[in-house]
């Protein structure tokens, strides 16, 4: 099993795994292209954020700043509404449905490091799924855990 399936499993994994990072060093170089477009370069934007997220639905739209681990880990609903600064720490899902919205400085985490210390001195982390349900709204500043369902 890949550190990558063991991260998906919620198996202890190690995320300086060579495949992980090289991962990561996709996802900075999409997240800085993204971040750096004019905001009013809407269709170069909705392009950049179905090439950076797992899945976006109709009519999603997404602010920056935007930061993710991996993006690929991510699906949007329809009609969602991600405000600026949001940061979705993906190492695990995160499952966003229809007509979302999130407001601005928004954490959403995946991923925790191991509770044993020795694990966690070797760097070990896992991941626990984060599903927002349709119809929901997020306020500013809110931060959602690993293993978090909101319906």
């Amino acid at each position: 099993m890949t550190e990558k399936e063991k991260s998906h499993a919620g198996l202890l994994y190690q995320p300086n795994d060579p495949e992980l990072v090289a991962d990561r060093d996709v996802t900075v170089k999409k997240l800085y292209d993204y971040n750096n477009l004019h905001p009013l370069e809407r269709e170069l934007r909705s392009t950049a954020i179905r090439e950076l997220l797992g899945k976006v639905g109709e009519n999603c739209i997404v602010e920056q700043q935007l930061f993710c681990t991996y993006g690929y880990n991510t699906t949007l609903g329809n009609n969602c509404f991600i405000n600026l600064n949001c940061k979705l720490m993906d190492s695990g899902f995160i499952t966003i449905g229809d007509n979302v919205f999130i407001a601005p400085n928004v954490c959403v985490i995946t991923e925790n490091h191991a509770m044993d210390v020795e694990q966690r001195l070797a760097g070990l982390e896992y991941t626990a799924p984060v599903t927002i349900g349709d119809n929901v709204w997020i306020g500013a500043g809110v931060i959602i855990l690993p293993g978090v369902t909101i319906q």
